[in-house]
């Protein structure tokens, strides 16, 4: 078997990162009568899924950025700029339309997805010698797993589920366009398929991990969106498989880079020293709890009970301020979209900034 690209250990990168669509999926198909096509998610569903994956995977991203004086030093400019332009834009964005906010919101939310598979599957392919013509066809199925999905929501019209609110997207129902577009999606699989079992035969060599993270991707996306039509399953499938490998990707950054007592500083060392991952996840699943509550009291009014709120009386805000305190809710979650198009460029078995490169 052929040396492969690992970016930590065997274990873990396959435990965290690349099973986690697989199990998923099994889970759901072991308990099908609790992920039936559903618009309602349990409270307990919610906290796992979303307080504790979703919006803690979120604030993992200051373990790479403003937790690393190195980083917060290096690039001061961006680590600032790139919130306050995105407050800015988002208080201008929601004054005009709510809607279109969420919407905006949604659509680069999608964007962060997708290009998080495609990050992971050049990670994976980073030694490879490959032919021209044979990373096309992988670039081409990595998206294609997921915008084929997301092309059948947008056609279909209407799920059981939303991305953040109801109608975030906009929908153009067309069943002649969705036919042609499921007849080029399944002919693009079947040219991977056909590429990588020619390519096993032909080398007697498998990339491991970049066959995994293009398969998981495309189980993931279209059974969480296309197969299965109910708000578990489409959470389960959609925000494991993103935020689980997302939190991954930091710890075995950070165990990396701060083992080195030139980098970082003593809370990085601490937290991602042998037993750290007890802080890591508490103080992230602790701004997580905040930020939620926060968004509870203020806009949802949903999980009193989860935040201790019920004896509180129900807030009614205006626009005017909800523009300014909706936008700054979401800040952290627009700011990790966009740093995350920064942070992880790789060179030399070594993940950089993109101006570092």
């Amino acid at each position: 078997m052929n040396k492969q690209p690992w970016i930590s250990k065997p274990w873990t990168d396959s435990i965290f990162i690349l099973l986690p669509p697989f199990l998923s999926l099994l889970v759901i198909i072991l308990f099908p009568s609790f992920f039936s096509n559903n618009k309602e998610m349990p409270e307990a569903g919610w906290v796992v899924l979303v307080l504790l994956v979703d919006v803690a995977h979120v604030y993992s991203t200051l373990y790479r950025t403003y937790f690393d004086p190195q980083a917060l030093n290096k690039q001061r400019f961006l680590l600032w700029i790139i919130p306050l332009v995105s407050f800015v834009a988002g208080v201008l964005v929601y004054t005009m339309s709510s809607l279109l906010f969420w919407r905006i919101l949604a659509y680069v939310a999608v964007f962060h997805f997708v290009r998080q598979q495609y990050g992971f599957m050049r990670v994976y392919s980073r030694q490879e010698n490959a032919h021209r013509y044979s990373k096309l066809i992988d670039t081409v199925t990595i998206y294609t797993a997921a915008l084929y999905p997301m092309a059948y929501w947008h056609f279909s019209g209407p799920r059981n589920f939303s991305w953040f609110i109801e109608n975030d997207f906009v929908f153009f129902p067309s069943a002649a366009l969705l036919h042609l577009l499921t007849v080029v999606y399944y002919l693009i699989v079947a040219i991977y398929v056909i590429k990588e079992l020619y390519l096993g035969f032909t080398t007697r060599t498998i990339n491991i991990p970049k066959t995994a993270i293009i398969t998981g991707t495309l189980v993931s996306w279209y059974f969480g969106i296309v197969f299965f039509n109910g708000d578990m399953a489409f959470t389960l499938l959609n925000v494991v498989s993103h935020g689980i490998p997302y939190m991954a990707l930091i710890w075995m950054y950070g165990q990396k880079q701060y083992k080195d007592p030139r980098k970082g500083n003593s809370f990085l060392q601490l937290v991602f020293s042998r037993y750290g991952i007890v802080i890591f996840l508490l103080l992230i699943f602790l701004f997580a709890f905040i930020e939620e509550g926060l968004w509870d009291m203020t806009l949802w009014q949903e999980h009193a009970t989860i935040f201790g709120t019920a004896h509180l009386p129900s807030l009614e805000l205006s626009h005017q301020l909800l523009s300014l305190i909706v936008p700054l809710l979401a800040l952290p979650q627009i700011t990790h979209y966009v740093l995350d198009g920064f942070i992880w460029k790789i060179k030399k078995e070594e993940f950089k900034w993109s101006n570092e490169i």
